[in-house]
């Protein structure tokens, strides 16, 4: 089943050999309720993100100390990459049934992260239709493993240091990294229909003032300090810890893959406990393989669609591991990860 309003995100039927049952596909009847929208669950699954990302850096700010600021900047971290996974779930127009709204809240949360969410669905849509393609734009961030811990660290140090963030926000203003495989840049806008790249247009001009009001506003309301606490509880988690959370995930999502045929092998759902979840998989985003399966499924129902796709077979030797053995596999030196 296809996103409904566009079409522009395919589900992944296709299936690897020895892998969970060759060609098995779930019937309408028990796809339906899945992907069936339900704004309350996705409001509920909403407010906490929110109120963190609202409560957290008022605390620190009030307090103002070492002790809390430095916590504070981590925490606010995760609250932003919470956020980036609302944005994606805009995307994907699975926040809200309303389309409007769903969008409208998509665009306003990706404009306070920086990100532009209507750009972001036109570049998004080549990863999922296109999974280790030679237009997936993500295979820049999580190509190539296993490279060894050495590599992964000094990449992890770069984000830390913030050199990565600006390829990060070139990203999601449509302009992805240079593809892995081919070695291009890739021009996501140029195959989409005008409605959806004019609506791109309007977005990253929303980014661009929301970014320039903002600083400017704290500054009127809370002075040059308002300025300095805004920069460091703000800015800096966004583009240092934060950097480092997105590349972590999409490597734990697809990097190492046990191989390319399909999402079972080319996708990974990540098994992992309740601290890992709300830093590296905010909002069931640990369950990737059943993303890209069927797309269509909110957020909040992926659970269920695991469980559901488990007890059936179709999961059977897909990439479904423990947190620990996906960094086993991503650690491991070059053409070394087993399973």
């Amino acid at each position: 089943m296809q996103t409904p309003q566009d079409g522009s995100f395919r589900d992944d039927t296709r299936r690897a050999g020895g892998v969970g049952r060759a060609g098995e596909r779930l019937p309408p009847e028990l796809l339906a309720p899945l992907t069936t929208l339900d704004d309350g669950r996705s409001l509920r699954a909403m407010l906490p993100t929110l109120a963190g990302l609202i409560g957290v850096p008022a605390l620190a700010a009030a307090v103002w100390t070492p002790w809390v600021v430095v916590p504070a900047i981590l925490v606010i971290a995760a609250l932003q990459h919470a956020m980036f996974v609302l944005v994606h779930d805009a995307a994907h127009y699975r926040l809200f049934s309303n389309r409007r709204t769903n969008d409208a809240v998509g665009r306003a949360l990706g404009a306070l992260a920086g990100i532009s969410m209507c750009t972001y669905r036109v570049v998004h849509r080549l990863h999922h239709n296109h999974l280790y393609g030679d237009v997936d734009p993500d295979i820049a961030l999580h190509g190539g493993y296993p490279r060894g811990r050495a590599y992964l660290l000094r990449k992890l140090a770069t984000d830390l240091s913030g050199r990565t963030a600006w390829k990060t926000y070139r990203y999601f203003f449509g302009a992805p990294a240079a593809n892995a495989k081919t070695a291009t840049a890739q021009r996501p806008l140029d195959d989409t229909p005008a409605s959806l790249r004019a609506d791109a247009r309007r977005d990253r001009r929303t980014v661009i003032v929301t970014q320039l009001v903002l600083p400017l506003a704290v500054l009127a309301l809370a002075g040059p300090t308002g300025l300095l606490k805004y920069a460091v509880l703000w800015l800096l988690p966004a583009l240092t810890v934060l950097q480092a959370l997105l590349r972590l995930r999409a490597i734990a999502e697809h990097g190492a893959p046990a191989g390319y045929a399909s999402a079972l092998v080319a996708a990974r759902t990540n098994l992992a406990g309740p601290l890992a979840r709300a830093v590296l998989f905010p909002h069931h985003v640990g369950y990737h393989i059943e993303h890209h399966l069927y797309p269509a499924v909110p957020h909040y129902r992926l659970p269920a669609l695991h469980a559901l796709l488990r007890d059936r077979g179709v999961l059977d030797g897909a990439e479904v591991r423990r947190l620990p053995e996906t960094w086993r596999r991503v650690y491991a030196e070059r053409g070394s990860a087993t399973d």
